[in-house]
C-alpha cells in the first residue's frame, strides 16, 4: 500500500500487511536515520499495536510526525478492509 502524507518531511510511505502484521515499511524522503529506525521498528508488528503506539506522536510545534502518519496510513489501511 501507499501513502500519502500530509504535514511532515516525508513525502510517502510504503508497507504491506500479512496476517494482521506489518511488513516491509519505507519512508519516502525525511529524516532518513528516525524514518528507518521507526521502520524498523515496526517490521512484523501488529497493525493494531502499531495504531496505539505511533497515533498522535507531534513533531514540535507541527500537529502530526512520521510516526503519527504511519498510524494515520495504518488507520486507512483498516477502513479500506470494511
Amino acid at each position: 500500500m501507499n501513502y500519502r502524507t500530509k504535514g511532515v518531511c516525508s513525502r510517502e510511505i510504503t508497507f504491506e500487511v500479512n496476517d494482521n502484521k506489518l511488513t516491509n515499511v519505507q519512508f519516502i524522503g525525511g529524516c532518513s536515520g528516525n524514518t528507518q529506525g521507526v521502520a524498523r521498528l515496526v517490521e512484523g508488528m501488529d497493525v493494531d499495536e502499531v495504531i496505539r503506539r505511533l497515533d498522535g506522536i507531534r513533531c514540535g510545534f507541527r500537529p502530526t510526525s512520521c510516526p503519527d502518519q504511519l498510524a494515520n496510513a495504518l488507520k486507512g489501511y483498516k477502513a479500506s478492509l470494511q
